[in-house]
C-alpha cells in the first residue's frame, strides 16, 4: 500500500502494534482498580512534561516520562492520604497539570504552540525511531513483569487489604503500575494526543470484558480488539487526514457498540429458541 511507503507510516504502524499489546494489560487493571481516571490524570499532566521540554530545548519525551513518572508517585501518595476521597487527588493533579502546562507555554516565547498541539491531539508525523524503540522496551518490560507477577496483581487489584495481610509490597506494587502506566502514556502520546490517550488504552480492554469471563481471555480479545482499532484508525486517519487519536477513538467505540449489539443479538436469540422448545 501507497502508505507504508512513508518512513512515519511505518513506525506509526510500529509503535501502533507495540501499544495494542500493553494496552488491554494495564487498561484492563486501570478498570478493576476503578483507576481509569489516574490514566486520564496522567495524560494532562503529560503535557506539563512537554511544555518543559519545549522551554528548555531538550527532547519533551524524556521530560515527559520523567514528570509524569513523578507524579505517578504522588498520585499514589496521595491516594493513601485520601483514601476515602480519591477523587481530590485526581482532580488537584489534573487541574494542577494543566495548569502548569498553560504557564510554561506562556513562558515559551519561541513558537512552541505548534509542538504542543500535536501532542494535545496527535500526529502521526512526529513518531520517531527513538520512541519506537523507547515504547519497544517499556513493552518487554511491561509484559515481563506481567507474566511474573500476574499472581500478586490479582491479589492485589480484587484484594488489597488480603494483599497486604499477605505480605505483599502493595505500596510498591502500585507506585510501580502507576509509573509504568505513566511512561506507557508519556510514549503514546504524541500518536494519539493527551486527550484520547486514556480511552486508547482503556477501550480494548472495556470491550474484551464483555467476551470472555477469564482473565487471560480478556487480554487476548483486548489485543485483538487493539489491533484492530489502531491499525483501522491509523488507515482512517492517513487517507482522511484526520486526527490519529481521534480516528482510532471512533473506531474502538463502534467497537464496543456492535460488540453490545452483537451480545445482545445473540441473547434475544437464545431466548427465542428456548421459548420455540
Amino acid at each position: 500500500m501507497e502508505m507504508f511507503l512513508y518512513g512515519f507510516m511505518q513506525r506509526a504502524f510500529q509503535a501502533s502494534f507495540l501499544i495494542s499489546l500493553i494496552a488491554p494489560i494495564l487498561g484492563l487493571f486501570l478498570i478493576l482498580r476503578r483507576q481509569t481516571l489516574m490514566a486520564d490524570t496522567l495524560s494532562h499532566v503529560s503535557l506539563a512534561g512537554v511544555a518543559l521540554g519545549l522551554l528548555i530545548g531538550t527532547n519533551p519525551t524524556l521530560t515527559n516520562i520523567i514528570v509524569v513518572a513523578l507524579v505517578a508517585v504522588i498520585l499514589e501518595y496521595l491516594r493513601k492520604v485520601y483514601r476515602t476521597y480519591s477523587e481530590i487527588s485526581i482532580a488537584m493533579l489534573m487541574s494542577g497539570g494543566m495548569a502548569v502546562a498553560l504557564v510554561l507555554m506562556g513562558l515559551n516565547d519561541t513558537g512552541a504552540t505548534v509542538s504542543i498541539q500535536q501532542f494535545l491531539f496527535g500526529s502521526i508525523v512526529t513518531i520517531s525511531t527513538d520512541q519506537v524503540w523507547m515504547l519497544l522496551i517499556v513493552t518487554l518490560l511491561i509484559i515481563t513483569l506481567y507474566l511474573i507477577f500476574r499472581k500478586p496483581m490479582y491479589i492485589l487489584t480484587f484484594d488489597e487489604e488480603t494483599a497486604f495481610t499477605s505480605g505483599l509490597p502493595i505500596w510498591l506494587m502500585s507506585i510501580l503500575f502507576n509509573v509504568l502506566t505513566g511512561v506507557t502514556i508519556a510514549l503514546v502520546m504524541p500518536i494519539v494526543g493527551a486527550l484520547l490517550v486514556a480511552a486508547i488504552l482503556v477501550l480494548p480492554a472495556a470491550v474484551s470484558i464483555r467476551l470472555s469471563k477469564s482473565f487471560n481471555g480478556v487480554i487476548l480479545i483486548g489485543i485483538l480488539v487493539s489491533l484492530v482499532g489502531m491499525f483501522s484508525g491509523l488507515t482512517a486517519s492517513y487517507y482522511l487526514g484526520t486526527p490519529p487519536g481521534a480516528s482510532i477513538t471512533l473506531v474502538f467505540i463502534l467497537l464496543f457498540g456492535l460488540t453490545g449489539l452483537a451480545l445482545k443479538l445473540t441473547k434475544q436469540s437464545k431466548r427465542n429458541a428456548f421459548l420455540r422448545k
